[in-house]
């Protein structure tokens, strides 16, 4: 069975949201500092050993993570008629990266968002 390489980028935002619906302090506006980190799996290397290239996907990341940096997730367009919780976000921001990422070599395989130390989610599709 031929092997799968996995790198991993980790970023940050800072964002507010609250949840709608929920019976406790969340349903407050308030914010985080919200850490995210990508895994990209290739089963292929270039002629250098790469698979594909930290700073590449550092570029990704963050453009994609600049849409979301000091908003209010509520108002957010894909938040729209769903609670910008972390599980919601970590498939947002999944779904998005794969769209730029993934090609026939290349593959998003799961994304962690953290919304305080030892809080988090992930989303990832089989």
């Amino acid at each position: 069975m031929p092997g799968i390489y996995e790198i991993y980028v980790k970023d940050h935002f800072a964002a507010a949201h609250a949840l709608k619906g929920y019976d406790g302090n969340c349903s407050n506006m308030h914010g985080h500092n919200w850490i995210v980190e990508a895994y990209i799996q290739c089963s292929t290397l270039n002629k250098l050993g790469i698979g594909v290239d930290f700073k590449d996907v550092k570029e990704v990341v963050k453009d994609v993570l600049s849409r979301l940096d000091h908003t209010n997730l509520n108002e957010i367009v894909e938040f729209g008629h769903i609670n910008p919780t972390s599980e919601n976000l970590s498939k947002l921001l999944y779904t998005e990266l794969s769209r730029r990422l993934n090609t026939d070599s290349i593959q998003v395989s799961k994304v962690m968002v953290f919304e305080s130390p030892g809080c988090g989610s992930s989303y990832q599709e089989k």
